[in-house]
């Protein structure tokens, strides 16, 4: 991580956590009973994670308002989706992680049942979290449901990792073109949607243009593939020390990655050409893209 791009990090991060541990999921009254929840819901939240989503919320707002602060609750629903969707990945049902962020996954801490739970209350949170805790015109508020429902559903978040499941195994009655199309979609879906709807709701809290909004969700869509690439590769050849998760468990589920389908030098040349893509979106926007443009060398060149 260059320097520029670790001040913004110090900068924006604390505040995000913050926000994050200052959630209460539990009320008063019910605290008593749902207290295990509540601590399974946290247990999570709270781990050491990178804040990618929320950071790119922060930075797309900065590209139209100074008042950054006022985007923290956005920022804590993507975390939140985002959490969500860790938990239940890591599943017995799904990949069967032991490995999270350095520490046992939740379903090894609490159990499934409250693993599958703690997951699907942080999803529920993250749509309060937009209707009651964001200051903005209603529209605006309805636009970020619409938004975060999207990219977090079944022509998001949730589509990618059906197909993530269904397209594992051989595909010996597959041509590779039709695999890599598939691929692409796949991650377009499952990680690209999510990157590029956290970018878009910093735009839309700050009522960016057109221009800048269609300019920003071209380069989360090039990014968010360069993300998934990136992690194909790491899972392939990263330190698991320094990833915080298994390695290799890609290959032990036979899953279609970049690397499966054109190994790892084809994965490296696709992923800085993702890059360049990318970085020629928000090149006209001069330095006021210049926090994009760090995080999205650190996506490239990252190493957890």
């Amino acid at each position: 991580m260059n320097r520029y791009l670790k001040e913004c990090f110090d900068k924006f991060r604390p505040q995000v956590d913050a926000y994050l541990k200052q959630l209460v999921f539990a009320d008063s009254a019910g605290r008593r009973f749902a207290d295990p929840l509540d601590k399974a819901m946290h247990y999570s939240v709270d781990a050491a994670g990178k804040r990618l989503r929320p950071l790119l919320t922060i930075m797309a707002y900065r590209l139209s308002a100074g008042d950054w602060q006022r985007v923290l609750p956005v920022a804590a629903a993507y975390e939140l989706v985002h959490t969500y969707s860790l938990i239940h990945d890591d599943l017995p049902a799904m990949d069967d992680d032991d490995l999270r962020r350095g520490e046992p996954t939740s379903h090894k801490m609490f159990g499934e049942a409250m693993a599958i739970l703690a997951g699907d209350a942080l999803l529920t949170e993250a749509f309060r979290l937009l209707a009651e805790e964001v200051e903005a015109p209603p529209e605006v508020q309805v636009k970020l449901v619409a938004t975060l429902s999207r990219v977090a559903g079944c022509d998001g978040m949730v589509g990618g990792q059906a197909i993530d499941i269904l397209s594992q195994g051989p595909a010996v009655d597959r041509d590779k073109e039709s695999l890599n199309e598939l691929l692409k979609t796949l991650h377009r879906r499952k990680t690209g949607a999510m990157i590029t709807g956290a970018l878009l709701a910093g735009v839309d809290l700050a009522e960016g243009d057109p221009d800048l909004r269609l300019r920003i969700e071209k380069f989360g869509q090039f990014i968010g593939l360069a993300f998934q690439v990136a992690d194909d590769i790491l899972d392939e050849v990263g330190d698991q020390d320094i990833l915080g998760k298994d390695i290799g468990s890609d290959r032990e589920l036979d899953k279609l990655t970049f690397v499966s389908l054109f190994g790892l030098d084809e994965a490296r040349r696709q992923l800085y050409n993702l890059h360049r893509d990318a970085l020629l979106q928000i090149e006209p926007l001069g330095e006021k893209g210049a926090e994009l443009k760090a995080l999205a060398d650190y996506i490239v060149e990252r190493n957890c």
